[in-house]
Order: structure tokens, then C-alpha cells, then sequence
């Protein structure tokens, strides 16, 4: 896949109903280059991207096929080449559709976790009471050193590159100067997307995701949430979320650092882990 081929990657987003941007595309053709796939048979019918997290893990996303070619095995071409282009020692990761769910399996992947996608509507309404404050730039070490074995691998120069698009999106909350938390947030096509949201513990998160909404005000909002604390999405839904979809995230390999996902209560995004 070429910096050309991003409109046809946006036409297939929109057709799919995904929420990503052209700098969604950009990035991971900067961050793996010669290592983003497009299926073409006179215009881009098809595309999927691989994305290394040094020699942890892989993440294979954006594996979507035109609607006027689906059911003709092109998914499970551009999976099988995806595979092609990760090291046989590293484990693969993505997060799947309930859909998807069912080709990913045939290629060997196995459920790690299940996830669900929680949407806000744009509705103005008085500011939530938040501890938590804006992220200065002094704070990118105690991120990096918070951020690594909770996610399982390094990706600093993600967590960068949507500091850089939305920093006023971006939170931490600190206790004795110590971090106890932390979220970032980036634009989409249809929803402002809230992730990750990175705490100790529930109160933390949602002091994180309050703070995002008082600055989000007026937007639609998402977040992808994993299910480890069941209490999480049920207040959620008390601040007006609601589920849209469920997905789940799922592996092929060895899964040797799965992290600490218990302490994600929002994703990045399914595109990157």
C-alpha cells in the first residue's frame, strides 16, 4: 500500500462504517512501510496492515474488503500475506468483528479477551467533576515507563503521534506526584475517540474519562472497552454511553507479553492494539 492508495483505504472505511481518518492511514504507512497490504483488480479492492511492536508482537488491522467483492476469499488472501510479512517467532495480534471472529479462527487465532464499543451522542451538558489534568510534556517519561508493561510492548511514538493530533484531549491523574492514570484522544470520521484510558483502578479511569468529556463537549465520543471489571461498563452507561457493538481481541503464537490489560479500561483502538 502506497500514500495513493489512502483514498480508496477511506472509501472502504466509510463503507465498513469505521471511524478512521486519512492520518489514521498515514501513520501506519510511516511507522511500516513496505509492510501495508492493498489487494487491487482495477481499483483497491482490498487492504490490510501489519504493525511490529519491536520483537513482542505484531498487530495485524484494517483488513477490509470491498462490499462488491466480499465472499470470494480476498480476506483470507490478504490475512494469509499479512502472516507472510510477520517474523514466524512473533506472536500476532488483532481484534476482531463477531464477523471476522470466524475467519480469524480458521487461520489458528484463539479468543484472549472479549471487548465492546461504547458510543456517547453530542449532548452539551454541565461539567463533570474531575481530578484529573492536562498532560505536559515533563510527563512522557513517567508515560513510557507506566505505559510499556501494561500494554506489553513499546508505543511511545503512537501515544506521541495522538498527543500531537489532540493534546488537549490528553489527561493524567497523579497522586503525590505519583501517576495513577492517564488517557489520550483522537479525532474520527463519525466519533472522537477516547483511548487509551490507562488507571489503577476504576475511580481513576473514570476521573480520566470525565476530564475527557468536559473537553469532548458537544461530540460524539467512543471507547473500546475491554470486560475484566463489570462494573466499568455499567457506569458507563450511567453517564449516557451505550454499546454499539461487541469485538474481541485474539492472538496466534505464543502471547508471551500479554501485559497487563486489566488496567486498560479503553483501548487505542482496534486498528492498534
Amino acid at each position: 500500500m502506497t500514500e495513493a492508495d489512502i483514498p480508496r483505504g477511506l472509501d472502504l472505511c466509510r463503507q465498513a462504517g469505521w471511524n478512521q481518518l486519512e492520518r489514521d492511514w498515514q501513520i501506519f504507512l510511516k511507522l511500516s512501510p513496505g509492510a501495508c497490504l492493498a489487494m487491487e483488480e482495477g481499483k483497491v479492492i482490498g487492504t490490510a496492515v501489519t504493525l511490529p511492536y519491536g520483537d513482542r508482537f505484531s498487530w495485524i488491522g484494517m483488513v477490509l474488503v470491498d462490499r462488491e467483492y466480499r465472499g470470494r476469499g480476498i480476506g483470507m488472501e490478504l490475512l494469509r500475506k499479512a502472516l507472510d510479512l510477520i517474523n514466524k517467532e512473533t506472536t500476532a495480534k488483532l481484534d476482531a468483528t463477531p464477523e471476522g471472529r470466524q475467519l480469524y479462527l480458521k487461520m489458528g487465532f484463539v479468543d484472549e479477551y472479549p471487548l465492546s464499543r461504547m458510543i456517547k451522542p453530542g449532548v452539551n451538558h454541565s461539567p463533570y467533576i474531575s481530578a484529573a489534568k492536562v498532560f505536559q510534556k515533563n510527563e512522557w517519561g513517567a508515560i513510557k515507563e507506566a505505559d510499556s508493561p501494561i500494554f506489553g510492548a513499546d508505543r511511545l511514538s503512537l501515544l506521541e503521534w495522538i498527543w500531537t493530533w489532540a493534546p488537549e484531549m490528553a489527561f493524567v491523574l497523579k497522586k503525590n506526584n505519583k501517576l495513577l492514570g492517564y488517557c489520550f484522544g483522537r479525532p474520527g470520521h463519525r466519533y472522537f475517540h477516547i483511548g487509551p484510558v490507562v488507571a489503577a483502578d476504576a475511580e481513576t479511569a473514570r476521573h480520566l474519562v470525565l476530564a475527557a468529556i468536559n473537553q469532548g463537549r458537544g461530540r460524539s465520543l467512543l471507547l473500546d472497552v475491554p470486560h475484566f471489571d463489570p462494573s466499568w461498563p455499567v457506569w458507563l452507561k450511567s453517564i449516557g454511553f451505550e454499546e454499539q457493538r461487541p469485538f474481541y481481541r485474539m492472538y496466534r503464537g505464543s502471547n508471551r507479553f500479554p501485559g497487563e490489560p486489566e488496567k486498560q479500561y479503553a483501548i487505542l483502538g482496534p486498528e492498534f492494539g
